[in-house]
């Protein structure tokens, strides 16, 4: 089957498409939606700019479309993309782990225009899944907080089994989802399995704003893996 992925350069998407070429899934786009609404319902907007490096590292297309992220109005930007694209693919796959608001909306879109929808994180215990994601070699660093327990310290820190450790802690004691899915966090996946070179921030900037704030990647470079 032939797909394209939502892409937002986080951990989700991008395990998520890692997931789709391990069930021999044929991944013909990356479809990333550029929103101006740092709030947006539906996607990511601290560094999508920088998406671009991601799919490079991946060998794979990606189709970059800008979206103001007004609420309901999104989908349709997003239904837009999909359907001028679809005779190239059958299904479109997600990163989605818990929200319904996400699901419902992408397999409405996908109904309507006739193509499978794919959500292979869905209903996965975030801790056991982001530990899943470590040991299968995906590298991503948290770029955006936004939730009681979060300081500028977690800015920039990459998601190892010490952060999963204290990601536990702050479900435990304030409530947080540690897949980010309630926008407590995002990431930048550095590298990934499936990545032929690695991406590497050369410049960044921490940018904090009382209670949340998030690392802005003003510089990247492709280089090749370590060995």
């Amino acid at each position: 089957m032939r797909v394209a992925v939502l892409f937002t350069g986080g951990k989700d998407s991008t395990y998520a498409a890692y997931l789709a070429q391990k069930d021999c899934l044929e991944v013909r786009y990356l479809l990333t939606m550029a929103s101006k609404n740092p709030h947006s319902w539906m996607f990511h907007s601290v560094n999508i700019n920088m998406t671009k490096y991601q799919a490079e590292a991946m060998g794979i297309e990606q189709i970059i479309r800008d979206t103001p992220g007004e609420k309901e109005q999104e989908l349709e930007d997003l239904k837009e993309v999909i359907s001028f694209l679809e005779k190239d693919f059958d299904g479109v796959v997600n990163g989605g782990i818990a929200s319904s608001y996400q699901k419902s909306r992408i397999d409405l879109i996908c109904r309507e225009l006739g193509l499978t929808s794919i959500s292979p994180l869905w209903g996965r215990d975030p801790i056991e899944l982001l530990s899943e994601m470590r040991e299968a070699g995906l590298k991503a660093i948290i770029t955006r907080v936004a939730a009681e327990g979060f300081d500028e310290g977690w800015l920039g820190r990459e998601i190892d089994e010490s952060c999963i450790q204290d990601l536990a802690k702050l479900q435990r004691k304030y409530g947080v989802n540690p897949s980010g899915e309630g926008g407590e966090y995002e990431s930048f996946v550095v590298d990934a399995p499936f990545f032929k070179k690695r991406v590497e921030p050369a410049e960044v900037e921490k940018i904090w704003e009382g209670s949340n704030g998030y690392l802005l990647i003003k510089k990247a470079r492709i280089v090749e893996k370590r060995q």
